[in-house]
C-alpha cells in the first residue's frame, strides 16, 4: 500500500473512531428539567454616584427545586449584582442539597431586566458545576435557567423569583 492509501485509510479510522467515543460521552451525559421559586433572605445594597439608579448589592437566597421526575433539593444562592435601574448583570454562586445529602455547587453569571421604577422584571443565567458531593462527586457540567419576579412583600429582603432550568452533567467513570 502506498503512503497516500494508508494514511487515508488511517484517517478514515480516526475519524470513525473519533465519532463512536463522541457519541459515548455524550450517552452518559444526563439532563434534568426543573421549575424553581427563591426568596430573599438578606440583601445589603450600596448606590452608586455615577448615574441615577446605579446599585450595587449581595444578596442571600433560599428556595426549592421541583424535578421533571419529582425530586426536590433546597437552595442556597449568593449573587452579586451591578444594576442600573433593576437591570444589569449579576454573578451568583449556588448549592443544591438534595434529600439524601448529596449537594451540587456551581458558580455563574446572569442577567436581569428591569423596568423604568427600577424593579426587576426577569433574567436568565447560566452556571457551572463546580464541586459535588455524595452521589454527584465529581460531577461536571452546566446549569440554564429562566426567571420571572414578584414584587416583595412588606419586611422582605428583596424580591422573589420563579422560573425554569436545564442541568446537564456527567459523573466520572466507577
Amino acid at each position: 500500500m502506498t503512503t497516500k492509501k494508508l494514511m487515508a485509510v488511517l484517517f478514515g479510522v480516526l475519524v470513525i473512531l473519533v465519532w463512536i467515543l463522541g457519541a459515548a460521552i455524550q450517552a452518559g451525559a444526563e439532563t434534568i428539567n426543573y421549575k424553581f421559586y427563591v426568596w430573599a433572605n438578606k440583601a445589603e445594597r450600596a448606590q452608586l454616584d455615577d448615574v441615577d439608579g446605579h446599585d450595587v448589592t449581595l444578596v442571600q437566597r433560599g428556595g426549592f427545586y421541583v424535578f421533571e421526575n419529582g425530586e426536590i433539593t433546597t437552595i442556597r444562592r449568593v449573587s452579586l449584582n451591578d444594576l442600573i435601574k433593576g437591570a444589569g448583570p449579576y454573578t451568583l454562586y449556588e448549592t443544591m442539597t438534595f434529600s439524601d445529602g448529596s449537594t451540587m455547587m456551581l458558580k455563574g453569571q446572569g442577567m436581569l431586566s428591569g423596568s423604568a421604577v427600577g424593579q426587576h422584571t426577569s433574567g436568565e443565567a447560566a452556571a457551572e458545576i463546580i464541586k459535588g458531593t455524595g452521589r454527584f462527586e465529581g460531577a461536571k457540567g452546566t446549569q440554564r435557567y429562566k426567571m420571572k419576579f414578584l414584587p416583595a412583600d412588606k419586611g422582605e429582603a428583596g424580591p422573589k423569583q420563579y422560573g425554569e432550568g436545564t442541568i446537564t452533567y456527567t459523573l466520572p467513570a466507577k
